[in-house]
């Protein structure tokens, strides 16, 4: 299985806490058009996965990664992907929020540098106050406000289903694995509960999907679903 990494941005903006987010090339073969933490594929020139989420972070979006006001704090646990990457977060707080004036998105990766207020993937009518996509956009095309879920069951493991995540937000709409990822920072971060129920029934938790995928039991049940 393969290896990657993403790099959780943290910054406060006005009394909120905020996630650098990008929207994807949709020129790019995997997943075009998505919202996506910075992140990619483990180097072997990589001294650790926390190097990997910082080299694309440099690379998607000129994220300057020797900036003092640049502070590692943590290392999660992995998720996995659509293509059966376990994908390891690391978190970063930005203490110096103009350092984002200097960010640049690589045409060739990225279309779109935005951000989002962590606690919102708890309870997302704290978005509301936000300048979102519109409604009825190619950004947000369901009709829920600000956030849509469906459940499914890719058939990979009996019994089991996935539930996909949708906010809504300014830029492109946060989905599946990205916003797992992050209803699990808000959930540790804020030590609360979601306003919505988190998983479908009988879904495996984060560490389980891994461990199953890892043991070779299943295959990928996360898959992109429209």
């Amino acid at each position: 299985n393969g290896r990657g990494a993403v790099l959780i941005l943290l910054f406060e903006k006005e009394g909120s806490l905020r996630v650098l987010l990008t929207t994807r090339s949709k020129n790019l073969r995997s997943h075009p058009g998505q919202t996506a933490l910075p992140g990619g594929m483990y180097d072997e020139t990589d001294e650790s996965l926390v190097a990997t989420a910082y080299r694309e972070a440099f690379e998607e979006i000129a994220l300057d990664t020797t900036s003092p006001h640049l502070r590692t704090i943590i290392t999660l646990p992995p998720f996995i992907s659509s293509k059966k990457v376990i994908v390891t977060p690391t978190i970063a707080l930005l203490r110096d929020p103009s350092v984002l004036d200097t960010l640049v998105p690589s045409p060739a990766e990225v279309d779109l540098i935005f951000d989002h207020p962590v606690k919102a993937f708890l309870d997302p009518t704290i978005a509301s106050g936000e300048h979102l996509a519109p409604m009825g956009s190619e950004q947000w095309v369901w009709e829920s406000e600000l956030h849509d879920f469906q459940d499914f069951n890719p058939g990979a493991i009996v019994g089991r289903s996935y539930r996909m995540h949708r906010f809504r937000s300014t830029g492109s709409p946060i989905t599946g694995l990205t916003a797992d990822i992050m209803i699990f920072v808000a959930e540790v971060g804020y030590n609360a509960k979601t306003t919505f129920e988190r998983w479908a029934p009988s879904q495996p938790t984060s560490l389980e999907s891994v461990l199953l995928v890892v043991g070779g039991e299943a295959e990928v049940y996360w898959r992109k679903y429209d």
